[in-house]
C-alpha cells in the first residue's frame, strides 16, 4: 500500500460515528470517501459538516465510491450482509462492537471476512484508554504479583430515550450485556490475558426499566488461568451517576481502578494503602478511538499486526451468550459448549 491517504466510508451517522468522524478527520492517513446514512435528516446534518464527500443512502452506494475500508456505526442487526457487502468488495472492515447481535451472527462475520481475505477488527476503544494500558502492565509486571480473583461493579443510570443516544438497546432483549457488558468482559480477557472458562449468572429488568430486555446482570466468572471474578452490572441504577469499581486481588498485594477512564490505583500487601498510579492526561472518548484507529492503519499498512480482531472478539461475545444461557438455565455454564464457533477448525482439532 502507497503513503496516501486510505479511503474509508462511514456507514451509520448516528451517536458514535460523531466520535469517528472527528478522529478521522484528525487522522491524516485517512481521508473519507463516503459518509452513509437512511435517515435523510442524519445526512444532511452530516453532508454540512464534511462538504464535498458523498454522502447517500444504502451500502451499495458508499461501496460504489470503492473505499478502501469501511467503518460500520451501525446497530449489531444484519451485520453479516453488510460484513457480506464490504468483503465482495475488498474493502477492509472496522466495525463497532457487538460485531453482531448473536455469536453465531458473528462467527459468520468472521468466516465471511476469512474467506475473503478482508481484515475485520471490532471497535473495542476501552483497551486503548490510558488506564487500561497502565493496569495490564502492572498485572504482568510482577509489582503486586500475579491476580487471582476480584470484583467488577459497574452501577448506571442510562435514560436510553434521550436524543443524543442511540435508540436500538431500548428493544433489544438483553440491552446490556450486548452493548455495554460486553465492553468489560473484552477488558477482562485483555488485561488479564485469558479466556473465561465457566460462569453461573443472573440477568434480570428492575420494574421501573424503560428497557425491554434485561439491564441488570450479576455474574461469577472462572477464568482458563483459575482467576475468579464476580461482576455486578446495571444500566438502571437506583442513582443518575455512574459508579465504576474494578478491584483484582493478586498474591503480593492490590490492583484497583475506581473511575471508568482513569483512577488508578496499586499497593503491595505491606503497604496497607492503595497509593495513585500516574496516569497521562486524556480526551474522553477521543484519544481512544484515535489510538485504536491508528492501529486499525498501521494494519492495514502492514506495519503493526491487527489488534481487536473479529476472531478474538468472539471469544468476548460467548461470555455473553454463556451468561445468558445460565441466567436461563439457573445452573453454571462451561464455554467449552461454544468452542464450534470460537475456535478455527485447527484449534479445534
Amino acid at each position: 500500500m502507497s503513503d496516501a491517504p486510505i479511503s474509508i466510508a462511514v456507514i451509520g451517522l448516528g451517536a458514535r460515528a460523531r466520535i469517528w468522524l472527528q478522529v478521522i478527520h484528525e487522522n491524516p492517513d485517512l481521508r473519507l470517501a463516503a459518509l452513509c446514512d437512511p435517515n435523510p435528516e442524519a445526512r444532511a446534518t452530516t453532508a454540512a459538516r464534511f462538504n464535498g464527500v458523498p454522502c447517500v443512502a444504502t451500502l451499495p452506494e458508499a461501496l460504489a465510491h470503492r473505499p478502501e475500508a469501511v467503518l460500520l456505526c451501525t446497530p449489531p442487526v444484519d451485520r453479516a450482509a453488510q460484513v457480506a457487502a464490504c468483503a465482495r468488495a475488498g474493502a477492509a472492515i472496522l466495525a463497532e462492537k457487538p460485531l453482531a447481535d448473536t455469536l453465531e451472527e458473528a462467527a459468520r462475520c468472521v468466516r465471511l471476512a476469512e474467506d475473503a481475505g478482508v481484515m475485520l477488527i471490532v471497535g473495542l476503544n476501552f483497551r486503548y484508554l490510558a488506564v487500561t494500558q497502565a493496569k495490564r502492565a502492572l498485572l504482568r509486571d510482577g509489582t503486586v504479583g500475579r491476580p487471582e480473583f476480584g470484583r467488577f461493579l459497574y452501577e448506571r443510570w442510562r435514560d436510553g430515550t434521550q436524543p443524543h443516544l442511540n435508540k436500538y438497546p431500548l428493544t433489544m432483549a438483553h440491552p446490556m450485556l450486548w452493548e455495554q457488558s460486553i465492553h468489560h468482559f473484552d477488558l477482562m480477557r485483555h488485561v488479564y490475558g485469558t479466556d473465561a472458562r465457566r460462569v453461573m449468572a443472573d440477568t434480570f429488568n428492575p420494574s421501573w426499566s424503560h428497557y425491554v430486555g434485561d439491564t441488570n446482570v450479576a455474574a461469577l466468572f472462572e477464568f482458563a488461568n483459575g482467576m475468579r471474578l464476580t461482576y455486578q452490572g446495571t444500566w438502571q441504577g437506583g442513582l443518575d451517576r455512574l459508579d465504576f469499581d474494578w478491584r483484582t486481588d493478586c498474591t503480593e498485594g492490590v490492583v484497583a481502578q475506581c473511575d471508568m477512564f482513569g483512577d488508578l490505583r496499586a499497593a503491595r500487601r505491606a503497604e496497607g494503602a492503595l497509593a495513585p498510579v500516574p496516569l497521562p492526561d486524556r480526551r474522553a472518548w477521543l484519544d481512544d478511538a484515535a489510538s485504536l484507529l491508528a492501529s486499525f492503519v498501521a494494519t492495514l499498512r502492514g506495519t503493526a499486526p491487527p489488534e481487536c480482531t473479529g476472531r478474538d472478539h468472539l471469544h468476548s461475545l460467548a461470555m455473553v451468550e454463556a451468561c445468558i444461557a445460565a441466567s436461563a438455565r439457573r445452573e453454571p455454564v462451561w464455554l467449552e459448549e461454544f468452542a464450534a464457533l470460537t475456535l478455527t477448525e485447527k484449534e479445534q482439532t
